[in-house]
């Protein structure tokens, strides 16, 4: 795998690089601006990019804009946005579009990092527990998520982080088998019928978080 590193603190931006290539990820460019970044990625063609939001010259939302570009030119790429707090009005528009966003805190677990680059890579979306839970809290009351179950609660906010289905199994001590129930009723509960055009994961956990 190979990746471009947008980040304005060289210190981080050496860190993460080791980390990656500890992990067996090549680092192709590593810059410090929205505009760097940009050009990195139609210049390298990487597999992901991670990305500071905040990054000069106003240290507002460069990097998310950055990113935005690029995905512009590049529909489906995958991003990892890292952030040093919770950005509740940038994690709505980032929500469901093969991203990661994560709290720079989570680098410190090298491992849960490692696998949140691979997940979002391969097109995942991975989002950190902290903006789930802030996000939750702005939800109005009379949601359709006051029709689930605590349990099915339980379920949703771990696909709202990611975890696949025999990961919530492990986490909740349950069977696999009950996972997929409680999200076939998440769905029913949130009127989200089959259809081929749409991702019901994807979509419930948008529900989750207010979109």
């Amino acid at each position: 795998m190979r990746v471009v590193i947008a980040e304005d603190s060289v210190l981080l931006r050496e860190g993460l690089a080791r980390l990656l290539a500890d992990g067996g990820i090549e680092t192709v460019a590593s810059v410090s601006d929205g505009p760097a970044l940009v050009t990195a990625v139609l210049r390298h063609e990487p597999d992901l990019a991670i990305v500071d939001v905040r990054m000069p010259p106003s240290h507002t939302d460069e990097g998310l804009r950055a990113a935005l570009q690029v995905r512009a030119a590049r529909p489906d790429f995958p991003i990892l946005v890292l952030s040093q707090y919770v950005e509740e009005r940038y994690a709505g528009e980032l929500i469901g579009r093969a991203v990661g966003y994560l709290l720079k805190e989570r680098v410190a677990d090298v491992a849960e990092f490692l696998e949140a680059v691979r997940q979002v890579a391969s097109g995942g979306t991975v989002i950190d527990p902290e903006v789930v839970v802030q996000l939750l809290s702005r939800q109005r009351r009379g949601a359709p998520l006051d029709s689930l179950s605590p349990r099915e609660r339980e379920v949703l906010a771990l696909m709202a982080e990611g975890r696949s289905n025999t990961a919530i199994a492990a986490r909740l001590v349950v069977t696999e088998g009950a996972v997929e129930k409680h999200i076939s009723g998440i769905f029913a509960k949130l009127a989200l019928g089959p259809a081929p055009e749409d991702h019901r994961r994807v979509l419930a956990v948008l529900t989750y978080l207010g979109r």
